[in-house]
């Protein structure tokens, strides 16, 4: 009966995501706003976490079956896949080395901002 109830919740939040979807006329996917949603009720403390614990672990531990479907997709698409090959390994490519250096800029400017409160803290004058 409890997973029962769990299932509603994520139900409820799956629902309220896709009404909220269709009053911003569908530009986020309903399913991205409900966990969107469902992360603010949990981190407000609107939603306490042991009400959906046991069945979000029994969704994260069979995890790999919510990729069947879009391998198959990759299987049965092989044929356009490789007629843009060159294209999809450039944009990996690019793609790839951009985050590395968003995320390199940022981590610099973090301990940038860690080591002046860090000075700050013991007393002297930052320029």
């Amino acid at each position: 009966m409890k997973m029962l109830v769990q299932s509603f919740w994520l139900l409820f939040f799956y629902l309220l995501g896709l009404g909220v979807s269709i009053l911003v006329g569908g530009v986020i996917p309903g399913s991205v706003l409900g966990m969107l949603l469902l992360f603010i009720a949990l981190a407000l403390g609107w939603v306490d976490p042991g009400r959906v614990d046991r069945i979000s672990e029994l969704l994260i531990d069979n995890m790999v079956l919510f990729f069947l479907p879009a391998a198959v997709g990759l299987i049965a698409s092989v044929g356009l896949i490789l007629n843009n090959l060159t294209a999809i390994l450039v944009a990996a490519a690019v793609s790839t080395v951009l985050i590395v250096a968003a995320v390199g800029v940022t981590q610099q400017r973090l301990e940038v901002r860690k080591r002046k409160r860090k000075i700050r803290r013991s007393g002297h004058d930052i320029r």
